[in-house]
């Protein structure tokens, strides 16, 4: 199979699944609703619009003509891509934003991915429908007013709305969208960080850096506004970093936890910028020996297949020759995104130092130290983790890197039948008279940017990466009363919300590190030290 087939393979691979998602029976109040549980198991009273985007892969696969795409002209397919943005249009509001979670919600995130692909598969296949064209022009307008006012910083959606604006202009010629996207591109380009990378809630996220890449490619290669292009190469450049030696990409040092990796922008910035083709050759090389993160959940994994396709039909010539970090010795240390890359030539390693010393260690090309912080247990009760986003007291000195941080109390969020109602109510009754962003920002702040409580328990952490490399930790209980009844450094632990952590990579399966050996003795002597080899 030539490298450039493996995009295909991944994305026309999802076609069974997407074609099982949507309600295809005419007849049905809902044909066209990609969302499964509101119309099938009916376990949901109001649709999310977020499943809408997935007409995108149809049309795409519609348009593909290969010899191995069954699904090549198959007129199903583009019928069932105008039943969904039928469905799209009919089951919004009338301000033109829609669901995605929570009824009244008025989710950007999912108003802004339905619209870009719903925009982009009219696109494809020429559909300009008057009532295709008014409901894009006003999900259009409403993102214009409401997208860029949501609560906490996400650029990836920012950088989606200038690229959906734009396509509401390529399909309507209205010059208020192209003016509007310009003016909003502005003010995503005014956030990019000096290191290159572009914020993501409380800081930088490796993986959501690569949305936003793919969105400005995009937006790129159809304005060919060159006012991207120099934050497109400061971005691309800032995330060769976090590409590991085995082709995997992020992961839970990142503010948002995530392991994206969409390979289209790319491909498309391949041409321009070396390293952005060597970091979709090495992203081809993890999907050839099953590397890659895979996100399956039915609301979230239509990003990646369209993707596929994408990277596929705009695969970039491999005449350019990219340098490689791997075969370099560096320390690379970007402060304000909190994150170190250390390249001791046989080790890999990249260390959050904003988030306790959070890390990924690699020997050659073998992940051999997984690390997203402690999770433990006092026995009082009280829950604890170290990975937070806290500025922590770190030294860089030659090979030793050491990290101080504290501990904070952890506690669950879910819903208990009688607080699920008291909620639903309150979305019933008042939530669809408030400001768009009202709803979201509770949401927010009880799930994403939660209260740091510390706990008197403290550590250090060094990373050795001469002689024997290892790592070590140094446990500190600082109040007489504190008794802990189990410690562990979890290997793929998350703490804060987020739609798309927790997907499976094979470093999922490197298991947490049982401290129960050590807890009698921090528990009496009031300090302790565990060691790992990094081998």
């Amino acid at each position: 199979m030539a490298e450039r087939d493996l995009y295909l393979r991944e994305g026309l691979g999802y076609l069974p699944h997407l074609l099982e998602l949507v309600d295809r029976n005419r007849a049905s109040s809902t044909y066209g609703s990609f969302d499964r549980a509101y119309w099938h198991y009916r376990t949901s009273d109001f649709p999310s619009g977020m499943f809408q985007e997935c007409v995108l892969p149809l049309a795409l696969a519609y348009q593909l003509n290969h010899p191995e795409n069954p699904f090549y002209k198959v007129e199903r397919l583009k019928e069932l891509v105008i039943a969904g943005i039928q469905f799209a249009a009919r089951s919004s509001h009338p301000d033109g934003s829609c669901d995605d979670y929570f009824p009244y919600e008025r989710a950007a995130g999912a108003a802004t991915f339905s619209l870009y692909a719903a925009t982009e598969a009219s696109l494809l296949l020429g559909l300009r429908e008057p009532s295709f064209v008014e409901f894009f022009k006003r999900r259009a307008a409403y993102l214009a007013h409401e997208g860029f006012s949501e609560s906490g910083i996400l650029s990836n959606h920012k950088a989606l709305i200038v690229l959906a604006l734009y396509n509401v202009f390529l399909i309507t010629g209205d010059s208020f969208f192209k003016k509007t996207a310009g003016e909003k591109l502005a003010q995503l380009l005014s956030l990019q960080n000096t290191e290159g990378w572009f914020p993501e809630y409380e800081g930088c996220d490796p993986g959501y850096l690569t949305f936003t890449i793919d969105f400005l490619a995009k937006y790129y290669q159809k304005s060919k506004d060159e006012t991207v292009l120099k934050p497109l190469e400061r971005a691309v450049q800032f995330s060769s970093f976090f590409q590991h030696p085995d082709g995997s990409y992020g992961g839970e040092y990142g503010s948002r936890n995530t392991f994206h990796f969409l390979p289209h922008g790319f491909e498309l910035m391949g041409s321009r910028f070396p390293v952005a083709l060597r970091m979709a050759d090495h992203f081809l090389e993890s999907l050839e020996i099953g590397k890659r993160s895979y996100l399956e959940d039915d609301r979230i994994f239509c990003h990646y297949v369209y993707n596929f396709l994408q990277a596929y039909i705009d695969y970039s010539s491999r005449d350019l020759v990219a340098s490689s970090h791997e075969k370099q010795s560096f320390t690379e240390i970007f402060q304000e995104a909190g994150l170190v890359i250390k390249n001791s030539g046989t080790h890999y390693g990249v260390i959050s130092l904003c988030k306790g010393g959070v890390a990924k260690i690699f020997f050659g090309k073998k992940l051999v130290y997984c690390d997203s912080g402690l999770v433990g247990q006092a026995r009082d009760g009280r829950k604890f983790i170290s990975q937070v986003m806290a500025k922590n007291h770190s030294k860089i000195e030659g090979e030793r890197i050491q990290i101080e941080g504290s501990c904070y109390e952890y506690q669950e969020i879910l819903f208990s039948h009688w607080s699920f109602l008291l909620f639903r109510l309150f979305l019933l009754i008042f939530a669809r008279f408030l400001p768009a962003n009202f709803t979201r920002r509770i949401l927010q702040a009880k799930a994403v940017v939660r209260t740091k409580k510390k706990i008197p328990f403290r550590y250090s952490k060094q990373f050795l990466f001469d002689g024997a490399p290892q790592v070590e930790w140094k446990f500190y209980l600082d109040e007489p009363s504190l008794q802990l009844k189990s410690l562990w450094i979890a290997s793929d632990a998350t703490f804060i919300y987020t739609a798309t952590s927790q997907p499976f990579q094979p470093g999922t399966l490197q298991g947490w590190f049982d401290l129960s050996g050590i807890v009698e003795e921090l528990n009496q002597k009031r300090t302790a030290v565990w060691r790992k080899p990094l081998s």
